[in-house]
């Protein structure tokens, strides 16, 4: 059984210190970190810590560090985030292996990419897929049926219709930066169980 997500249905995405203040005033408990320089990856995730925030880190995008193994050991045991979201198969066996969630992202631009990551998901098993982009439900609906693995929808994803698609077919969650969607999240419905 995946490490869950709190039931939230919208994770904030951000890379900027401006947006992230305004995370860490929100009631989200999940929040992703679309990378950052490397020396500033520790208090950023102190800070989200002492809010009450679980960081999922997007490892690809960092700044100053490579993106292997090693590298993903040293943001487990160093940075510790929640989580870690990656497109490279040793980040995800890394997290699973250090406990934190693990979060294969999947770019499914074509049918021949979705099944090159089929291979990749039924060996390292993630905790959720996130695809993007988010905004085709059809394709939400089959990784779904085949993997039985949660999904986040991400990327595209602009209005709140887009939200409710994407949940509709059967995401998880959503990630976005669109702050109106982190508003209209929280001000509007609640959280849902997973």
């Amino acid at each position: 059984m995946p490490k869950k997500l709190a039931g939230q249905r919208v994770l904030p995405a951000t890379s900027r210190m401006k947006d992230m203040e305004a995370i860490l005033a929100s009631p989200f408990t999940y929040m992703v970190l679309l990378g950052g320089r490397l020396g500033q990856l520790k208090p950023i995730v102190d800070v989200a810590k002492k809010h009450g925030k679980q960081v999922l880190l997007h490892a690809d995008l960092i700044d100053g560090l490579k993106n292997d193994e090693y590298a993903a050991e040293f943001l487990c045991q160093t940075i510790q985030p929640a989580g870690l979201i990656s497109t490279r198969a040793s980040v995800i066996k890394v997290a699973n292996k250090n406990g934190l969630l693990a979060i294969l992202r999947l770019f499914a631009i074509d049918s021949e990419a979705i099944e090159r990551n089929f291979l990749i998901l039924e060996k390292y098993q993630p905790d959720y897929i996130e695809i993007l982009p988010g905004i085709v439900p059809e394709v939400i609906e089959e990784i779904k049926q085949r993997t039985q693995v949660p999904i986040i929808a991400g990327g595209l994803i602009k209005t709140e219709q887009h939200v409710e698609q994407a949940l509709a077919a059967g995401a998880t969650a959503i990630t976005t930066s669109r702050k109106q969607l982190w508003v209209a999240s929280y001000a509007g419905e609640g959280k849902r169980d997973e």
